[in-house]
């Protein structure tokens, strides 16, 4: 396979993509933190409690997933930095950490994505239990 500037260079929409969906997970968990915690303050509840906790797991996966893909890009970048000198082989290797970087990152998204649906489970488990409000 030839490697060259570009190959790096095509993972820079696809790495923006994803910082981008994991920028709105967490603007959407936020928002749902503020929302809960005024109810957990008025209402409390253990169902409340284990929401919340979920959803602290939650950011802090997402905040990792934020972190690898960063570092995933800068990689990329400094990929695309060492190919301009002329080094090849460490671009190469510097390309593999990037590409890695950015699985680490999808994997931990696929992590919260299965914590997330054990917070709707905490959310129909109450409704079953009646303590839901329309």
């Amino acid at each position: 396979m030839e490697f060259s500037i570009t190959t790096p260079a095509l993972l820079f929409s696809a790495i923006s993509l994803l910082l981008l969906a994991f920028t709105n997970r967490f603007m959407s968990l936020a928002s749902l933190v503020r929302e809960l915690h005024s109810h957990f303050t008025t209402q409390g509840g253990p169902s409340l409690k284990a929401q919340i906790d979920n959803l602290r797991r939650r950011l802090r996966l997402i905040r990792s997933t934020q972190a690898f893909g960063v570092l995933s890009f800068a990689l990329c970048v400094g990929s695309m930095f060492l190919e301009l000198l002329n080094w090849q082989g460490a671009a190469k290797w510097v390309f593999v950490a990037s590409l890695t970087f950015m699985l680490v990152s999808l994997v931990i998204s696929l992590w919260e994505i299965v914590i997330s649906t054990k917070a709707l489970e905490i959310e129909l488990s109450a409704c079953v239990e009646g303590a839901c409000h329309d």
